[in-house]
């Protein structure tokens, strides 16, 4: 079974890495970090080979807005509106003047008329709404035929009457004035009208003949000295070079290269990762469902991640990163949150630009994302945890911009914009903290807070069959969780591991001195290591009711650990007594594991001290202060709480706390000093 586990691990690590590193890049990375603004740090550095120095992304749109300007658009000309113009002409000119006897006079009208309209129509006639503003210069299109004229050359409405007045007036044909404006306003039409699709792709055209770059470096030369400060021309230089190296084409065994070199870093990632595991949360380590849920939740972010950045680079600020340390804070801890948050940021931060930026952005970001909230069962703390993780992105970016600009104008609202995006997708948290209970098998504070229901069948028939010690639950849930709220620890878990920690005790609840009424006691007549072994399988029978009563596996957790590998000690000083050397002190301790967590170091404490207070008669508050610090002391001593991540500070914290409820309990005043 072991070999199958250490198989499943390996084949785990194989998979997540194959993975990612398909989805990695295959080209190079440039092996320098630079930001504007910013003291070059590397060696000065010489152009490795020639390279053309590209346009910035404000030179290039200064480009296309100086040849939108300056472009001459184009015009088409339809000559089927002229010469059916002129042969309307031919018949319409009678219905003018009809009344007209004079053939040779007629015949004079009719060419004059005529030689107008030529005229007008030698280069055409267009509409006010086909004319576009500031323009001087067009090129009209006659039969595929471009002629560069002046805008000036053609017939407007306004210009148009004008010529006609001014080539009426001026001839000895003037009493037919109102005759001729009649004809001709009836007989002209624009001919000539704005091509849309030939302009889009005549602008297009010379749009595409701009130069990306304005200049070459040559090999050897300088390009930047070390402890220089980065400026904008030396950006774009370097930025140009980055871009030539990624471009340049990369053999066969480069590739292979880059990707053994992608394969070893997220094997030694992976592989921190289990030694983690195996070092500090043995219970992860040794269940392959919940490593699986570990591995698949890195894999998913980077994937995402990765797959954002190969859409568009300045997206990966949308990437909800810090969902994920949310997530496994739910169903395990900060520390191992934390942890899995730091191997995703690493993950990625070998393919994103400007890394350093990313991972100090991210890494703060999934802090505060994971100190932010300890009690998601209330909606509104993610609401303010998603408040605070936007804040924490709002000013680091801002204080990255200014370094780096100088100024405000670096400032980009889309990026803004992708923050606030960002944010809205981490509140995404809830429905995939459900749908992660129901595929993994996990439990949340939703979860747990229905387990805090003392009416719940399991509770019940504790507080039926051995009063005492469901009495004894009660006291100890409520003095391990005012102790873990002094130091923000899971209140709702520690509550729910306190009420179901000594369900073990349901088997023989006889064989326990607070269930029993004065009656005889089942260890007068049994021998000190067969009491202890009696009393020391409430563990492994409180393990067995739990399973079968589908309790979580964070609940049974601190089933396990709350005696940790501590000594059943009235038995063993009983058996020392008796003189039986027969038996070791490993036979008088529990099995353990140790807590491993602030949750279960705060239950131990909780339950040893009320346990022992029970032979308490009327102490002082000295007394008492004495008492908890004796009992927390010998804890510590039996270094119990090595695994647990709980502070020396914490455990002053905690005694504190259980030190004061105990007065409460005993309804003791505390003598200040005067």
């Amino acid at each position: 079974m072991k070999h199958k586990s250490i198989a499943y691990k390996i084949f785990l690590i194989f998979l997540s890495s194959f993975i990612i590193v398909y989805l990695f890049p295959r080209e190079g990375k440039f092996k320098y970090e630079f930001q504007k603004g910013k003291v070059w740090q590397y060696a000065t550095y010489f152009a490795p080979f020639d390279f053309s120095i590209l346009k910035s992304d404000k030179e290039l749109n200064d480009d296309k807005q100086n040849i939108l300007e300056s472009f001459n658009p184009y015009y088409r000309i339809d000559n089927t509106i002229k010469t059916k113009i002129f042969e309307d002409y031919n018949t319409k000119i009678n219905e003018y003047f009809s009344n007209l006897k004079n053939e040779k006079l007629y015949d004079s009208l009719f060419l004059y008329g005529k030689s107008i309209l030529e005229d007008i129509y030698n280069y055409g006639v267009i509409s006010s709404n086909e004319l576009k503003p500031d323009i001087n210069q067009i090129f009209l299109i006659d039969d595929n035929i471009e002629i560069p004229i002046s805008i000036e050359q053609l017939f407007d409405p306004s210009s148009l009457f004008d010529y006609l007045t001014k080539k009426i007036e001026l001839n000895p044909y003037i009493k037919y004035k109102e005759s001729y404006n009649d004809l001709f306003f009836d007989l002209i039409v624009p001919n000539v009208f704005y091509d849309e699709k030939f302009n889009l792709q005549a602008q297009k055209s010379l749009l595409d003949q701009i130069s990306l770059s304005r200049g070459v470096i040559r090999k050897g030369e300088l390009i930047i000295a070390q402890g220089e400060v980065v400026d904008d021309e030396q950006i774009n230089i370097l930025n140009s070079l980055r871009m030539e190296f990624l471009q340049r084409e990369i053999d066969s065994s480069s590739s292979n290269s880059i990707v053994f070199g992608y394969s070893i870093l997220m094997f030694l990632i992976f592989f921190l990762l289990i030694m983690f595991l195996n070092k500090y949360r043995l219970d992860i380590y040794n269940d392959n469902r919940k490593l699986t849920f570990i591995f698949f939740n890195i894999l998913l972010m980077v994937v995402l991640s990765t797959m954002i950045l190969e859409y568009n680079p300045k997206f990966i600020y949308a990437a909800p990163i810090c969902i994920t340390p949310l997530v496994i804070k739910v169903f395990f801890d900060t520390r191992l949150a934390l942890f899995i948050h730091l191997i995703i940021v690493l993950s990625i931060g070998f393919i994103v630009p400007n890394s350093f930026e990313f991972i100090f952005l991210q890494m703060i970001a999934g802090i505060i994302a994971t100190q932010s909230i300890t009690q998601f069962y209330r909606r509104a703390n993610i609401f303010i945890a998603v408040s605070q993780i936007l804040l924490v992105y709002f000013l680091a970016y801002f204080s990255f911009s200014v370094i780096q600009e100088g100024n405000f104008k670096g400032l980009e609202l889309i990026v803004v914009g992708l923050f606030i995006l960002n944010g809205l997708f981490i509140l995404f948290v809830l429905p995939l903290i459900y749908i992660y209970e129901k595929v993994f098998g996990l439990v949340s504070d939703v979860s747990l807070l229905e387990l805090t229901d003392t009416n719940s069948p399991l509770l019940k028939e504790l507080s039926d069959k051995a009063p005492g010690t469901f009495y004894h639950s009660l006291q100890v849930a409520n003095l391990a969780e005012a102790a873990a709220n002094e130091i923000n620890a899971n209140t709702l878990l520690i509550r729910v591991g306190a009420l179901y920690h000594d369900i073990g005790k349901l088997k023989h609840p006889n064989y326990y001195t607070e269930n029993l009424s004065g009656n005889k006691s089942v260890h007068e007549d049994l021998s000190p290591i067969n009491s202890t072994k009696l009393i020391i399988d409430h563990v492994e029978d409180g393990v067995i009711i739990a399973k079968k009563n589908n309790l979580p596996e964070r609940v049974i957790d601190f089933i396990k650990t709350h005696h940790g590998t501590s000594l059943v000690y009235y038995f063993y000083k009983k058996n020392e007594e008796l003189k039986n050397d027969n038996y070791l002190k490993e036979d008088f301790q529990y099995p353990g594991p140790k807590p491993f967590s602030k949750e279960t170091a705060i239950l131990m404490m909780a339950d040893s001290v009320e346990a022992a207070s029970k032979s308490l008669k009327t102490p002082s508050a000295e007394q008492l202060e004495d008492f908890v610090n004796k009992i927390v002391s010998d804890k510590m001593n039996e270094n119990q709480f090595d695994s647990s991540n709980i502070t020396l500070k914490e455990i002053e914290i905690v005694k504190n706390v259980l030190f004061k409820k105990l007065v409460n309990i005993y309804q003791l005043r505390i003598e200040y000093p005067e």
